[in-house]
């Protein structure tokens, strides 16, 4: 394993884990409220963040598992690493945070992730780290701007937002307050048809995942497949793409 045995993952502050994020993630956007930054260290220089927190909905998704209080799982927030680390380096660290995170916070039952299959990854990570494909669905929450920047939806249709404001100052528009897309999509904002992909690894033993678990195959047939940005192409058995 060479190098990947010398990283070390320890606890560091918010503030540096979200300089990192702003820099490496690809969408240069941190995710507010998160409670647990994990980093991952190669001759005492950071090379990857993991932040974890809670779900954006909890309601939706903590019953997913069961049993499961409100406060016993975490969602992987943000993950982001550079290109210095060996091969496989992301998913040996994340395989040790949630080591950490069973020892130091046994009240936590499970985790929660998602994979931008329209901007990023499919979740290799994910599964090579032992998470469980729960749901592969087409995703309509990234729009794109006239300037080629992406954003999600939900950034656009919450009255009041920061990014809603700039966005609307950008392209001349007034706030009436309404929450609809219409006059962005007016102002030749679009839509960037793609997937996301959600993934659990229960911690507790005494917890079993209650929605159905998919084989990882389900990816590729439904062609959700991505890795690094780039859509996998995939040669069927009948010699169709």
């Amino acid at each position: 394993m060479g190098l990947a045995k010398e990283i070390k993952v320890a606890v560091i502050p918010a503030t540096i884990a979200n300089t990192f994020i702003k820099q490496m993630h690809y969408s240069h956007k941190i995710k507010v409220g998160c409670r647990l930054h994990l980093g991952a260290f190669l001759h005492n220089k950071l090379h990857g963040v993991m932040s974890f927190g809670p779900p954006m909905d909890t309601r939706k998704v903590v019953n997913l598992v069961q049993p499961t209080g409100w406060n016993d799982m975490l969602e992987l927030n943000r993950m982001a690493f550079d290109d210095y680390l060996p091969r496989n380096s992301e998913s040996r660290c994340l395989a040790i945070a949630i080591r950490m995170i069973k020892k130091n916070a046994p009240h936590i039952k499970w985790i929660l992730s998602y994979s931008d299959a329209t901007q990023c990854g499919d979740g290799t990570i994910y599964r090579a780290a032992g998470f469980k494909l729960t749901q592969v669905r087409q995703s309509d929450q990234i729009i794109q701007l006239p300037n080629g920047q992406r954003i999600t939806k939900l950034s656009l249709t919450v009255p009041g937002s920061n990014t809603r404001l700039q966005v609307m100052r950008m392209l001349g528009l007034t706030d009436d307050g309404s929450a609809g897309m219409k006059k962005f999509t007016d102002a030749g904002c679009i839509n960037v048809p793609g997937f996301q992909n959600r993934y659990i690894c229960v911690i507790d033993p005494k917890c079993k995942i209650v929605c159905p678990i998919l084989p990882y195959s389900s990816i590729n047939d439904a062609g959700a497949g991505m890795y690094k940005g780039q859509h996998k192409v995939v040669i069927r058995a009948d010699g169709l793409i």
